[in-house]
C-alpha cells in the first residue's frame, strides 16, 4: 500500500501500514514507503524478508514448549544481571502512570552470546545467555541462536534503507562503529490471556516506546498490538495493527528519533 489509510471496525480503530517489500529491486519506492511511513508513526510491515513462514512456525512453537514448563522449571532459568533468561507474569512494569500491576505476560530474552572468558563479555547485555537445560527442551537453543542470527541480517537490510531514507550513504550502519557489535536482544513473549482493562489499569503490556534502533516483531493471527501515532495528543488515540501473515512489523526505537533529530519518530 502507497498511502497509509485507517479505517474505522465497530468502534476499533484499524491502523493500515505500509508494507515494504525486501525483495523489491525498485530501492527508490521501498526507500519512498518507509521514508512516509517514519513521517508519519514509525510503523511499517516487512516481506519477503528470507526467513520462511516454516521456520518462524518453528520458533512460536518452541516458544511454546518452554512457556508451557511448569512455573518452577521457568523459575530456575530465571534472568541474569545480563538482562538474559525467563521472567515472570508481572515481573515487568512498563507504564508506572497507569498500571495498578505489572505486566500480564511473561518473557524470555536472549541476547549477544559471549563465552565468559572472553573480554566482551564484561559488556553490558553481553554474555553468556542462560538456556534451558537441552534434555528438557532438546533443540530449543539451537533454534533460537538461528533465529536471532536471522533476525540481526533483516535488520540490518532494513537498517539500509533506513540510512538511504535519512540520505545517507547506504551501508552508514554497516559500518563497525555503527553495528559492528550491535546489543541485539531476542525476546520471546507470551500473554497469558488475561483481558486489559485500562479502567482497572489492567493492562498486558502498558504504554511504552522501545529504547533501541529499530523492533522487529513477529505476532501469530491474534490482533492485540495497539499503536498511538501521536503521544503528545490529548486524547491519545490508539490503533489496532493487523497481523500480516509472514511479515514482521517493524517499529522505530527512541534511538533512531534522536539521531534523526526528531525528524523519524
Amino acid at each position: 500500500m502507497e498511502n497509509p489509510t485507517k479505517n474505522n471496525v465497530g468502534d476499533t480503530k484499524i491502523s493500515i501500514l505500509n508494507c515494504i517489500d525486501l525483495s523489491n529491486p525498485d530501492v527508490h519506492q521501498s526507500v519512498s514507503l518507509l521514508k512516509q511511513a517514519c513521517l508519519d508513526s514509525g510503523f511499517f510491515y516487512v516481506i519477503n524478508h528470507g526467513i520462511s513462514e516454516e521456520f518462524v512456525d518453528e520458533v512460536f512453537s518452541q516458544s511454546r514448549r518452554m512457556f508451557c514448563l511448569p512455573l518452577s522449571e521457568k523459575m530456575k532459568i530465571l534472568r541474569n544481571e545480563k538482562l538474559s533468561g525467563y521472567t515472570p507474569v508481572l515481573d515487568e512494569l512498563l507504564d508506572p502512570e497507569n498500571q495498578v500491576h505489572g505486566d500480564y505476560k511473561e518473557g524470555y530474552y536472549i541476547g549477544v552470546e559471549v563465552d565468559e572468558a572472553d573480554p566482551g563479555a564484561e559488556k553490558p547485555f553481553f554474555g553468556p545467555n542462560v538456556w534451558p537445560a537441552p534434555e528438557l527442551l532438546p533443540g530449543w537453543r539451537e533454534t533460537m541462536e538461528k533465529f536471532h542470527r536471522e533476525a540481526l541480517e533483516v535488520a540490518r537490510a532494513v537498517a539500509r534503507i533506513i540510512a538511504l531514507a535519512l540520505d545517507l550513504k547506504v551501508d552508514f550502519f554497516d559500518q563497525t562503529e555503527m553495528f559492528g557489535e550491535p546489543i541485539a536482544t531476542l525476546r520471546l513473549l507470551h500473554y497469558e490471556g488475561k483481558v486489559s482493562d485500562p479502567s482497572k489499569g489492567i493492562y498486558g503490556a502498558g504504554a511504552h516506546s522501545d529504547w533501541g534502533l529499530i523492533t522487529l516483531l513477529a505476532t501469530d493471527d491474534v490482533v492485540g498490538l495497539q499503536i498511538c501515532k501521536d503521544k503528545d495528543a490529548k486524547p491519545q488515540i490508539w490503533e489496532y495493527v493487523p497481523p500480516l501473515k509472514g511479515a514482521f512489523i517493524v517499529n522505530l526505537g527512541d534511538m533512531l528519533e534522536r539521531w534523526s533529530n526528531g525528524l523519524f519518530k
